[in-house]
């Protein structure tokens, strides 16, 4: 017999709007409505996309010394942040891959907020628990998370609540929606700009139906959420990166704080130090890259890539069609030595080679607000 599935607060809310719904990390799941991923997709890029995100984990972490205990965790200074920035950071093995990719604010000296994946957030807390005994790590379990995505996402919340759309991004604030107590966050994952909000489940109905009723904004699925990451140049976990792969190898170390590295004041002292400050020095052997398709059909996860000699050296982790440059477009790594922008390789789709084109990520401009 098949394990039951989850269902986050909006449930209702995507049957009523027409949702396909498909099992995913453990919750049953909009992966599109009515009008289809791509039109999903474009309203995101043009007006403001509404995600139920509630499969994801929320944790709040505190205790003494927990910024320094959180540290050896993972390559950020989080002493660093002010109270309410956020950052993205990788959650490292002693190996030096990856375990999970979360978003950890800081809210006080002694307290973190921290969003985790859905498909890892019980090896996550397992992990935290493990690594953390003496701190308090409170599962909000039953919260509701959305994330509003798009350029006319701050328009909305303007309406809403003047203090979260002045935030500029990685930032977040307790506020009220339509009198409804929220921790929102200028964040997301689309590469728009936008805002998360974490609800109490009690609450997840009033919330949408207040964001709701703006004309701007609709629901989107996971179909969209996923063309849209692609194109931002974003990681899927347990797709583009894992724990075989290094935050060097993932083309992350721009989330690798200076302070954590060598010469920093703070150097290593984390999970896998030793693997990720070698890659940084010696530099790894394969790297993340995003790629361009030659043709109209798309080149999917777990593609070979070959050179002009039949070589394989690398493989697709991400592809699709792009609706926004009306394309197929990838992810994937590849041999360091041929990871320049606009080397010519091939993807190997059914026995056949398909030419495409190295291309600097992301494929699509982000437009987080910044300030």
């Amino acid at each position: 017999m098949s394990k039951q599935l989850n269902q986050t607060g909006f449930h209702q809310y995507h049957l009523a709007a027409g949702a396909k719904m498909v099992p995913f990390a453990g919750y049953e799941m909009p992966i599109n409505y009515i009008g289809g991923i791509i039109e999903e997709h474009l309203h995101t890029r043009q007006s403001a996309g509404l995600f139920d995100v509630s499969h994801m984990g929320q944790l709040i972490i505190s205790g003494d010394n927990i910024t320094e205990q959180l540290e050896a965790l993972m390559p950020v200074d989080l002493e660093a942040l002010k109270p309410h920035q956020m950052t993205y950071s990788t959650l490292t093995n002693s190996d030096g891959g990856i375990i999970d990719d979360l978003i950890i604010t800081r809210w006080d000296d002694n307290t973190f907020f921290v969003v985790v994946n859905a498909a890892c957030k019980h090896q996550d807390i397992a992990h935290f628990k493990q690594h953390l005994p003496n701190a308090q790590i409170n599962v909000l379990e039953q919260q509701g998370l959305l994330a509003l995505q798009g350029p006319k996402a701050v328009d909305v919340m303007a309406q809403l609540s003047p203090e979260a759309a002045s935030l500029h991004f990685m930032n977040g604030c307790t506020a009220t929606l339509n009198g409804v107590d929220c921790y929102i966050t200028r964040s997301g994952y689309t590469g728009e700009d936008g805002f998360e909000i974490s609800i109490d489940a009690s609450a997840c109905s009033m919330v949408a139906d207040t964001l709701l009723a703006n004309q701007a904004v609709r629901w989107v699925g996971l179909g969209a959420r996923d063309s849209l990451r692609l194109e931002a140049g974003l990681c899927l976990y347990g797709h583009d990166i894992d724990t075989n792969t290094s935050p060097v190898e993932a083309s992350l170390l721009w989330s690798i704080s200076k302070s954590r590295r060598a010469g920093g004041n703070k150097q290593g002292g984390f999970l896998g130090a030793e693997r990720i400050l070698n890659d940084i020095a010696a530099g790894a052997g394969q790297k993340r890259v995003g790629f361009v398709v030659e043709g109209r059909a798309p080149v999917r996860e777990g593609a070979e890539i070959i050179d002009q000699n039949g070589t394989q050296i690398g493989a697709i982790t991400s592809g699709g069609f792009s609706p926004s440059l009306q394309m197929p477009i990838a992810m994937g790594y590849i041999a360091t030595e041929f990871s320049a922008k606009g080397t010519q390789v091939n993807a190997v789709v059914r026995g056949k080679s398909r030419p495409i084109t190295v291309s600097a990520l992301p494929l699509v401009p982000q437009r987080y607000y910044r300030g």
